[in-house]
Order: structure tokens, then sequence, then C-alpha cells
């Protein structure tokens, strides 16, 4: 973070300095009392289960100095310390926000849709650094708390950077575009992902357009159009420029030959215009082909080439790679989970060689009325892709393994009620030659049964 006065801090969050001094200097903000250091604003917010006022004297105790508070009668008195009041912390974070990138001088990218954003961002930020000095969200920071944060954290001298838009109601991803005012966005797809919280796709497709709410002629969209027909349905088109990637001549980068080398990565040609430029990455999964060529649509229109983005995403990698151990292959894909990437991750299993393939799947949370259905139907897909043990985990997976059992050619399968069960049953499974998917929503942690698996 650039050097900024708390009297600037004041206008931004349109707060009063009832404590200190305007003239204190903040080169830090942090919501987490345990890591607010002497240089560093603290933002107590509000939850629904916490009020992070109640850590104040902590973020003292470590030294911190400087603080904006909604309640006025939590803030230091000690003299030592700086207090801005506001009304709302977490308004006063957003506003900080606004305030803050405006000061730079950015090519601004933004990234949403219902899977494969976080690997879309990853890509399209690795790209642009063959041009820019390149600036990214960091993990999951993509909704209103963390999109703010990853913007305080972009230092002096960046030129581009690349923010993951995340949602789970209409009018969010509204709210982080008006902060970012992106100069070009990416819709990776429109899925099922959340769809408790609106009537159908057609409410999600809504939602992801709140992307390019603030775009004009000089910004560009990115849509994929190589089959999702909620997005390709969609009046996408605006004040601002419309780049289509997809596999038929109507699209603006047209995608073909993509190929799976098993464990080597995949390769694909991406034509447009009168160019056409063959990509390798080393990773996993032949649905990351469009990530990639999203990326890539993306980084052309900050003046990033075909040639030089082919050559960085040469080089990519994402945490999903395959692991060994005891002569066992385990791909880590436990992040989070849908219908719409759970089909992928079972895509990606497919291509790697191995004596038998296993599948655990847990639950995917947030799917409404038709949850069970969509668990059904990626049972069906897991026996579709031939998937030699399905092992089923947690009480909504009991519809993944109903959806398996009933396929014309069904896997073994197994279900289990909780990951300690599952695991307990797969020490005496597991064995040499083994591929095993492991892939679940996120408040399943499924990641706890991959680093049991690899002990």
């Amino acid at each position: 973070m650039t050097e900024l006065r708390l009297s600037e801090i004041r206008e931004a969050v349109d707060g009063r300095l009832i404590f200190g001094d305007a003239d204190a200097r903040v080169r830090g903000v942090s919501t987490d009392s345990r890591e607010a250091g002497p240089s560093d604003l603290f933002i107590p917010l509000i939850g629904e289960r916490h009020d992070a006022h109640d850590f104040i004297p902590d973020a003292l105790r470590a030294g911190c100095r400087n603080f904006i508070v909604a309640r006025e009668e939590a803030a230091p008195a000690d003299g030592a310390a700086n207090v801005i009041r506001v009304a709302d912390t977490t308004r006063a974070l957003l506003d900080l926000a606004r305030f803050y990138i405006r000061r730079f001088d950015l090519k601004k990218l933004a990234v949403t849709g219902s899977s494969g954003k976080t690997t879309t961002k990853e890509m399209l930020s690795h790209i642009c650094g063959a041009r820019y000095r390149t600036a990214k969200s960091q993990a999951n920071r993509n909704n209103e708390i963390g999109l703010p944060l990853s913007i305080l954290d972009i230092e002096a001298g960046t030129e581009a950077v690349v923010l993951e838009m995340g949602m789970y109601r209409a009018g969010e991803i509204d709210l982080l575009a008006d902060i970012v005012r992106p100069n070009v966005g990416v819709i990776t797809n429109v899925g099922t992902a959340h769809i408790k919280n609106f009537e159908s796709r057609d409410g999600i497709r809504e939602a992801k357009l709140e992307i390019a709410a603030y775009m004009g002629p000089q910004d560009a969209l990115v849509i994929n159009a190589t089959g999702d027909d909620a997005l390709r349905a969609a009046c996408a088109s605006g004040p601002y420029r419309l780049v289509k990637v997809g596999n038929t001549g109507k699209s603006d980068f047209i995608l073909s030959g993509v190929e799976s080398d098993n464990e080597k990565g995949i390769s694909f040609f991406l034509e447009h215009g009168e160019e056409m430029q063959r990509f390798f990455l080393p990773i996993l999964g032949i649905h990351n082909a469009t990530n990639a060529a999203l990326a890539v649509a993306a980084a052309s229109c900050v003046g990033v080439s075909m040639a030089e983005a082919a050559k960085r995403l040469s080089k990519f990698t994402i945490s999903n790679k395959l692991t060994g151990r005891n002569g066992m292959k385990v791909i880590d894909d436990s992040y989070n989970a849908n219908p719409d990437s759970m089909r992928a991750a079972l895509d990606m299993l497919e291509t790697v060689r191995g004596i038998r393939k296993i599948a655990v799947l847990g639950d995917m949370n947030e799917l409404g009325r038709r949850s069970a259905e969509y668990h059904r139907q990626i049972g069906a897909y897991a026996a579709e892709k031939r998937v030699d043990l399905l092992i089923a985990v947690g009480e909504k997976a009991a519809d993944i393994a109903a959806g398996a059992r009933a396929a014309k050619s069904a896997p073994e399968v197994l279900h289990f009620e909780s990951k300690e069960r599952a695991l307990a049953a797969m020490k005496g499974i597991l064995t040499a030659g083994d591929v095993i998917l492991v892939k679940g929503s996120r408040g399943m942690a499924m990641e706890t049964l991959v680093k049991r698996i690899l002990e």
C-alpha cells in the first residue's frame, strides 16, 4: 500500500476525527486485530456473529495506533491513538478502496463466473505480467471484504490489476464493479452455483452481467460463447465492446484443436483475425483451455499479444496439480464445488493414467430446491466417465451415490455421512496405482481428506 495521511482517509470515508493526529501516516489496512501493526489502520467489522470492535485492545497491544470505528465507546482514548468515527465500518472499507484505486493509472481487469474464475484470474494476471507490473486479488478475496483489501494492497508502480468478483446474491457484483470500474470484464460462464438465491440461471446471468454496469465505449466485456446457453442467450451487448470467445466462426477468438496429453498438460489453438496461435499449458483439465482462451482474449484488450500470452502460459501452474505418494496420485480440487466444476474435475480425472480412478465427492451447497437432482446428475456423470470407485461424503452426497448406482454401468459406490468414516474406510481401500480426485463445497473442508490420504 502507498502511504496515506489520516486526513485523506477521513475524507474518503466521510468520517470524523475524534482523537489523534490528522497528519499521521498509514501504510497498511487490516480487518484482523492479530495482523494490525504500528503503521496500519485497523477497521473493526461487524458481522453476524462477531463485532471486531471487541478486539481493539488486542490491536493496541500489537502496536496499532490508527483506527476507524463505528462504536465511539469502543475507541481507544489513551492519547496515543488516531481514531476516525464513521456510521458503518464495512461501508468505510468499501469507500476507502474506491478512493485508493483511483489514485493509480491502472489497467483494471475483473473476472467473474459460476466456475473457473479463480483459475482464469490467475492465468490473466500471469499473462499481463508479460508487459505490465501486475497485481491481483489473493486466494479467495473476491467479496465485499476481500476485494477492497486486495485493492488496498496495490503498491506504487503497479500498472495493471486483475481482480476476482464473487457473489451470492444479486447486486453484489454491482457493488464491487462500482468500486473498481473495470476496463475489461470477463464472465467465464453462467452455471448453477448459489442458485438457491436466484429464481433461475437467468437471474444468475443478470447478476454476472453487473460486472459491465459501469463500462463505457473504451471498455470491453469478454464472454464465453462455447455453448453456455444462459450466457449466449443474454442481451450481453452494451455501450462497451463485446468480445466473444467460442468454437465457431461467429466468435472473435476461435478455440479449436483442444487436446490433453494426459498428465503433461493441455494444448489448443486460438484464432483471432488473421492470426493463429498454438498454446500449451502444463496443467490438468481440458476445461482449462476455455479458461485460458478467455484470459488471452482479455489480455489482448490491454495490448498483450497472443504470442506473448502463449509464452507466459507455457510456464503457468495451478495448485491442483497432481501430488504423488506411496504409488498413488491425488488431484486436490477440494477448494469448492458446484455442478459445473464437478463435471470439469471428473473430466480431469479421466485424463490421468492409473490402475483405478477414484472420485471422492462431497456435498455441493447452496443449490436450492433442485439440489438432490443436481447431486444425482453428478453421480450419473461419474459413472459415465467410468470412475472405478465413487466415495460420496456428506448428507447431500447421498444423492451423488444414488445417481451413480442408478447408472447403466454403475461403478462401485460407497457413501459416508462424515469425512471421518470415509477416511477410516479409505485406509483399507486405497492402494498403489490409484488416481484419487477429491472435491466438495468449501463448507465440507475436503482438503482435510487430502492431507490424511497423503500422510
